[in-house]
C-alpha cells in the first residue's frame, strides 16, 4: 500500500534521509524508531509533500505521490498527524475534525469516527484549545480519518501523553487498522509502544535503516541501544 523507493531528503544542501527503501502492506502497522535528529520526522514531512524529496519515489497503492503538493496528498490516499498534533485551538472539536473532509465531498463526519474517539462526542463543542493532551491527540487522529485515508502517518503520537493514555492509543491504532484495513506508520520514540501496536519494528539511524523485524522477533535490547542517548 505504501512503496517509498530510494528516498533522499533534507534541507538546502543538508541531505538527511539517504535513499530509502520501505513497502508497508495493506492493513500493516510499522513502527519507525530512532533518538532525535536521525530523520523520522524529516521522513513524515517528505512523505506529505512538506519537505520535498531530492530523489527516489513515494507511492500509494497505484498512485504516484512524488512531487505532488500535500494537499494532492491527502486526497491520494495519505494522511498525517503531525508531531505536537498542530489542532486548531481556536476552533471546536467538531469543526477541526470537518477539516479532514475537505477532500471526501462530504459535508457531516461519519458517526463511525467519533465511535472511535467516545470522548470527542461529549466535547463536539469545546475548543480544541481547552482539551488534554491526550485528547487533542485522539483530535487529532480524528480530523486525519475524516480524509477516508489508505495510510494514516503519526509523529511521536505518544509525545507529552500520560501512559494509560498511551495503551489506549495502541488499541484505538489496532481498532482501526482492523476495521478500516488501514496501513499505519509510526514514528515513535517510546518502544513499549511501538511492541504494543506494531506488527513490524524499524529503526532510523542517521537518515538509513538499520533494523526491521518482526514484532514477535523483536530484540528489545539491541533496539533499545539505538534509543539510548
Amino acid at each position: 500500500m505504501l512503496t517509498i523507493d530510494k528516498l533522499t531528503s533534507g534541507y538546502g544542501e543538508s541531505e538527511v534521509l539517504h535513499g530509502l527503501d520501505l513497502q508497508v502492506p495493506k492493513g500493516e502497522i510499522v513502527a519507525i524508531m530512532g533518538r532525535n535528529g536521525m530523520g523520522k520526522t524529516t521522513l513524515m514531512k517528505s512523505l506529505m509533500g512538506i519537505v520535498p524529496a531530492t530523489g527516489g519515489a513515494i507511492t500509494v497503492g497505484d498512485c504516484k505521490m512524488t512531487g505532488l503538493k500535500s494537499h494532492a496528498r491527502v486526497a491520494g490516499g495519505l494522511a498525517y498527524v503531525p508531531q505536537g498534533r498542530q489542532i486548531f485551538s481556536a476552533m471546536t472539536v467538531e469543526e477541526n475534525v470537518e477539516t479532514g473532509l475537505t477532500v471526501t465531498g462530504k459535508k457531516t463526519v461519519p458517526d463511525d469516527i467519533y465511535e472511535l474517539f467516545p470522548v470527542l462526542v461529549e466535547m463536539k463543542h469545546r475548543r480544541g484549545g481547552n482539551l488534554s493532551g491526550g485528547q487533542q491527540q485522539q483530535l487529532a487522529i480524528a480530523r486525519a480519518l475524516a480524509s477516508d485515508p489508505k495510510v494514516l502517518l503519526l509523529d511521536e503520537p505518544t509525545e507529552g501523553i500520560q501512559p494509560s493514555i498511551i495503551r489506549d492509543m495502541a488499541r484505538t491504532l489496532r481498532r482501526i487498522r482492523d476495521e478500516r484495513g488501514l496501513t499505519i506508520v509510526v514514528s515513535e520514540q517510546v518502544l513499549s509502544f511501538a511492541l504494543d501496536v506494531a506488527d513490524r519494528v524499524m529503526v532510523l539511524e542517521k537518515g538509513a535503516f538499520v533494523h526491521d523485524s518482526p514484532r514477535a522477533s523483536v530484540d528489545e535490547a539491541h533496539v533499545s541501544k539505538f534509543l539510548s542517548v
